[in-house]
């Protein structure tokens, strides 16, 4: 007897679950119920869902299933940063990350496996694109991350970055449907402003943001304010100069006028220089925006290497000088390859090879 593949019941909209019941001889009520067990409670079972009789439940077991990835590893740093490898259906893993901080917890999640940008200084650009993840995989990252605050820190989740692995405008229609369940009224209810979805500057993409309006924050992974670097450091940057990305930012901020945010990887002898910081303050008069100053994390065979404190210091303070706004982001998580550009560093062999596995 063949058996029947199950669908994971969260692919249903609302309208579809209630078509379901009322086909089914039940009342459209029904559909309310389990819509909030799934995406306000965070059910992980039909058994959770109380308030619904046995035989429904048995019944909802035998026609779908609800699929929640395994926590393949979990690593804790000694600054208390969580890194969790998530193993989804078909054997691939993807790593997300929850960082704590005196007034703020925040969820680093994941919109690919893999990512095809191939960024010099990346770990997770060494493996490649392997798949997109689905917007219940983004969301269930999110939930899980979300746990761990509770259980680990007994906090709720106040952030949420989109800056693990993968390029998230590439995954764009799952983004922002994650996104969209995660600021639902019968979602999380996440205000769009504790939201910051990272990308390496797409301009088609960034314009479509704008003309979708949308309100969470964006950020863009520039760490260089010259083709010629950027050309270096980014391949993609080759078809997506910083001309282009200028007019799609402009088209951007004039859609939404919401304030950018740039990242700027710092690292030694490549673009901590004055000159480099000069460059980036040209740049950034374009348009509102603020600067973040990150510190470089080691990724083996990369050939970069961490700023001096002395450079650093130099480089915000000349930006600072110009009325910018400028922070410095601390590397966390960096003894368990959790920090910016090492997610992936430790088990890029094993994503490939599970995922091979599976198939």
């Amino acid at each position: 007897m063949q058996t029947i593949e199950k669908k994971d019941i969260r692919i249903l909209t609302l309208a579809e679950l209630q078509e379901f019941f009322l086909s089914h001889g039940d009342k459209p009520f029904r559909a309310k119920q389990v819509w909030e067990w799934l995406w306000k409670k965070n059910a992980r079972s039909f058994e959770e869902m109380s308030n619904l009789s046995f035989a429904t439940r048995q019944f909802l077991k035998e026609q779908f299933e609800i699929l929640i990835p395994q926590a393949s590893s979990v690593l804790i740093s000694k600054d208390k940063t969580i890194k969790t490898a998530f193993r989804f259906k078909d054997h691939a893993l993807a790593e997300g990350v929850l960082i704590p901080a005196e007034n703020r917890m925040t969820a680093c999640v994941s919109t690919q496996i893999g990512c095809a940008m191939g960024c010099k200084f990346c770990a997770t650009g060494k493996i490649g694109f392997v798949r997109n993840l689905s917007f219940i995989e983004i969301f269930d990252q999110i939930t899980m991350i979300g746990r761990q605050a509770k259980e680990n820190y007994n906090q709720h989740l106040t952030n949420i970055v989109f800056m693990g692995m993968g390029e998230p405008l590439l995954n764009y229609a799952n983004l922002l449907k994650a996104i969209e369940r995660v600021t639902a009224a019968d979602g999380l209810l996440m205000s769009p402003s504790r939201l910051t979805v990272s990308t390496v500057g797409l301009p088609k993409m960034i314009k479509q943001l704008g003309d979708d309006q949308v309100k969470f924050n964006l950020a863009i992974s520039l760490h260089a304010a010259n083709d010629k670097k950027r050309n270096e450091i980014i391949p993609v940057n080759e078809q997506n100069s910083i001309s282009k990305i200028i007019d799609a930012l402009k088209y951007y901020y004039a859609k939404t006028e919401n304030r950018i945010t740039f990242e700027y990887l710092i690292m030694d002898r490549f673009n901590d220089t004055l000159a480099d910081a000069k460059e980036l303050a040209e740049f950034c008069k374009n348009f509102p925006c603020k600067v973040n100053i990150i510190e470089y994390n080691q990724v083996d065979g990369t050939g970069f290497r961490k700023s001096s404190e002395t450079n650093v210091k130099a480089f915000a303070g000349f930006l600072e000088a110009r009325n910018m706004i400028v922070n410095v982001r601390r590397s966390r998580g960096e003894d368990i390859a959790a920090a910016c550009g090492q997610l992936a560093g430790k088990s890029e062999n094993k994503i490939k090879n599970e995922f091979v596995k599976s198939l």
